[in-house]
């Protein structure tokens, strides 16, 4: 990559970062901080005995709050509740000891048209949901609790009748669903079991994530499938700071549409802008995934961050269905500690449906990774589908240990390599495995 383009593509990065971290929490269309009027559910009649449905009782208190603004509080106890859904100048905080607890019955998340899967839908609704709001402000330092241990039973039996079923086959609802807002900020929540994807943002522009601990089981009795820990979806000027994240499923994952048509799909604008620094990796999918289904992923700046868990630093999904660009993506300043692979790049065939047109290509391009050391797994597999385009990818400042020192390598041109040093050798680029 140049510098001039690579300084661009930072500088717009940086611009967001620093424009979004100067926010404040609480600001609302209709209150500050300081002025914002308080609606405690238990005002009106939720119960904090993690057993009574108190979805009306949550819903009541955002109706009224929405009426002139104000904060919609949690307090200290476990409420267990469905879908709610938040309105203009309302805020949602948690306090300290307090649990949002997702009803463990379907019937209690509505099923609507929604973004989902990089397509529209009937599908159940999130636990918490927020729609074509400006000034969203979601935080505290409670705990929701997608309580989704029956929900992942019921798809690994599903599973089981059925290995080739889809993730959609069997009802699951995420925990958090932010959809074509602007001005958003999620701060200090634990984020804990959700039945499907924890955070999914769909169209948003302006986005603070920062502070949130996101997890879901990744060993043990029972694991949580599609538990991915943020879906950034068709959204841009993205900030994601000081999380932890261990989930069964994608760390973080970039995404869009699918399909031999993606590139036309206009509910599907490229996701760019996006920054994750100073945030923590336990197990998962990718510290950065492209898909399952996305078209344009650019500008993406990864800084400053560990990897402890069995994830892969960066996943790249190359559709054999789907038109895909994915450029300008830098991982810097990363500490490894995990059991991952450094690029799991590499044809995806899930589900794959060309619809009978023509197979089109991908271009993976301006690729790089520097300043990353410590130990890892392996380096893992940088190729493609036959016809796809991998092309300046630069590793700079790389110090490792691996277990394993092969890399399945397609074809890739432009390689730059400064200063890789692997199990206290200088690196040799390999031979491509394939033609």
């Amino acid at each position: 990559m140049g510098c001039e383009r690579f300084d661009l593509m930072f500088s717009q990065i940086l611009r967001t970062s620093l424009m979004f971290s100067t926010l404040g929490f609480f600001s609302l269309c209709a209150a500050d901080e300081v002025t914002a009027k308080r609606f405690v559910i238990s005002d009106y009649g939720a119960v904090a005995d993690a057993k009574t449905i108190n979805t009306q009782a949550i819903q009541k208190a955002i109706d009224e709050a929405s009426v002139g603004g104000g904060v919609v509080v949690i307090p200290k106890g476990i409420f267990r509740s469905g879908s709610i859904f938040l309105k203009n100048g309302v805020a949602l905080t948690l306090d300290e000891g307090a649990v949002l607890l997702g009803s463990n019955r379907i019937e209690d998340y509505p099923k609507r048209v929604t973004r989902i899967e990089g397509h529209f839908e009937p599908w159940r609704m999130a636990l918490v949901n927020a729609q074509q709001m400006d000034h969203v402000r979601i935080g505290g330092k409670g705990k929701i609790d997608g309580n989704g241990i029956l929900f992942w039973a019921a798809f690994w039996q599903r599973r089981k009748e059925n290995p080739r079923c889809t993730n959609l086959e069997v009802e699951r609802p995420r925990l958090m669903f932010i959809d074509c807002c602007q001005d958003v900020r999620v701060e200090g929540l634990a984020l804990q079991d959700s039945g499907f994807w924890n955070l999914h943002l769909y169209r948003c522009d302006g986005v603070v994530i920062e502070g949130l601990r996101i997890n879901a089981p990744t060993s043990g009795h029972i694991l949580g499938p599609s538990t991915d820990g943020i879906d950034i979806d068709s959204s841009r000027n993205v900030t994601v700071r000081k999380c932890f994240i261990a989930v069964n499923d994608d760390n973080i994952a970039l995404k869009g549409s699918k399909g031999p048509f993606a590139d036309k799909d206009i509910d599907s604008p490229p996701v760019e802008n996006i920054l994750v620094e100073d945030c923590e990796f336990g197990d998962g999918n990718g510290v950065i995934t492209c898909g399952s289904e996305a078209t344009i992923v650019r500008h993406v700046l990864v800084r400053n961050c560990t990897v402890a868990g069995r994830t892969n630093l960066l996943t790249l999904k190359l559709r054999p269905d789907t038109p895909q660009h994915y450029s300008d993506i830098v991982i810097e300043g990363i500490k490894l500690t995990g059991t991952g692979r450094v690029f799991q790049v590499a044809p995806w065939t899930q589900f794959f449906d060309l619809k009978g047109q023509p197979a089109p290509s991908r271009t993976v391009e301006a690729i790089t990774i520097k300043n990353v050391s410590g130990d890892y797994r392996t380096l893992g597999s940088l190729r493609g589908n036959p016809g796809d385009t991998i092309r300046d990818i630069t590793l700079e400042n790389i110090t490792l240990k691996l277990d394993d020192e092969k890399l399945a390598l397609g074809v890739v041109t432009n390689v730059v390599l400064k200063n890789v040093l692997v199990n206290n050798k200088p690196y040799a680029w390999p031979v491509p495995s394939e033609k």
